[in-house]
């Protein structure tokens, strides 16, 4: 293993036994990794947070997210990438699985061999090592809504047909057939969230809200790719972590569901929210609509609210003026 502070290598890592509740985050450095690690800690559970530090976005962004953690004595980090790490994962209750190549963008092409690489192959990795392990983790696995592509109908139910539009959506719904071979063929504790559009304070920089704020902030247009009428289902990042909690507790083994912030909205509103709250006039470039951007997502949450007692509690406005607090709190960084 290669930790921050140099060269060290070491096989079969151990976590740390003797824990009340042990859990595992894949990407704990990441947007919402890092969210969910501070939703346990505070529940008072032992977290080990992995994370790779992958280049897609600012390490140093990562390295800030980690910040607050690290002065718990009930966190602990490991800098490793799945595709080499060797962990012992006997003793561990629960593993959420968040580690990913983002985008869709950048999905196609050449750079699908990383989607391929950290996608799908780390994440057969990681379920071999919770076949292997004693007692055997509950597993929490992080799907997408690009799992369904350009929806025949909205909102878009589980069972509805999956046809990702990208690349990066065909690795996502890979993995969650990844993790249902393993369901059927290991009788391994699986569970599969697809989320919808996570925003909130440390929003990815690469993500919509995050590029408006930014720019507006800096005083600068907005690019939209696309007219602006697209809509998006909006999950804040409270509810999202919410719903990870609430699957680890009541999610039926090899069921997925959808996580869903309750608020479909159109592009163009967002921008008009951000810049009020920003305290400035809403600016936009119209760019060509990307491939593999859908029109329009919305998620039907009947099951998670069902199963799980899943309800988003965090409106549009609220979250984004969330954002831009946390946006100008932290400035120079971003």
């Amino acid at each position: 293993m290669r930790g921050i502070g140099g060269a060290l290598r070491i096989r079969r890592q151990t976590v740390p036994r003797g824990l009340m509740a042990k859990v595992l985050i894949t990407g704990a450095a990441g947007f919402i990794g890092s969210h969910l690690a501070e939703a346990l800690l505070a529940r008072g559970n032992r977290v080990l947070g992995l994370d790779s530090l992958t280049r897609y976005y600012s390490t140093e962004l990562k390295l800030a997210n980690l910040v607050p953690l690290r002065s718990k004595n009930d966190f602990q980090f490991l800098r490793n990438d799945l595709n080499e790490a060797d962990l012992d994962l006997s003793g561990v209750d629960l593993v959420y699985h968040l580690a990913a190549q983002p985008g869709v963008r950048g999905s196609w092409g050449a750079g699908f061999d990383e989607y391929l690489r950290n996608n799908l192959q780390a994440t057969q990795r990681l379920l071999d090592m919770c076949v292997s392990a004693s007692p055997r983790p509950r597993m929490i696995f992080a799907s997408s809504s690009s799992v369904y592509g350009e929806a025949a109908s909205l909102p878009a139910a589980e069972a509805d047909a999956k046809d990702p539009a990208s690349p990066y959506g065909v690795t996502k719904l890979t993995g969650e057939l990844l993790c249902g071979a393993y369901v059927r063929q290991h009788d391994l504790d699986v569970v599969m969230l697809r989320l919808f559009t996570v925003y909130g304070p440390r929003q990815r920089p690469d993500m919509s809200f995050s590029k408006f704020i930014s720019a507006l902030g800096g005083g600068r247009p907005v690019e939209i790719y696309g007219d602006g009428t697209q809509t998006r289902d909006f999950t804040y990042v409270s509810d999202c972590v919410k719903g990870f909690l609430l699957a680890a507790e009541r999610g039926v083994k090899g069921t997925a569901y959808n996580i869903g912030g309750g608020t479909r909205a159109p592009l163009k509103k967002c921008l008009d929210l951000i810049a009020g709250a920003l305290g400035v006039e809403p600016r936009a470039v119209l760019c060509s609509r990307a491939k593999g951007d859908v029109s329009d997502t919305h998620a039907e949450i009947r099951l998670a609210a069902t199963e799980l007692g899943y309800r988003p509690e965090v409106g549009l406005k609220e979250g984004i003026a969330s954002q831009v607090r946390w946006y100008r709190s932290n400035e120079a960084a971003v």
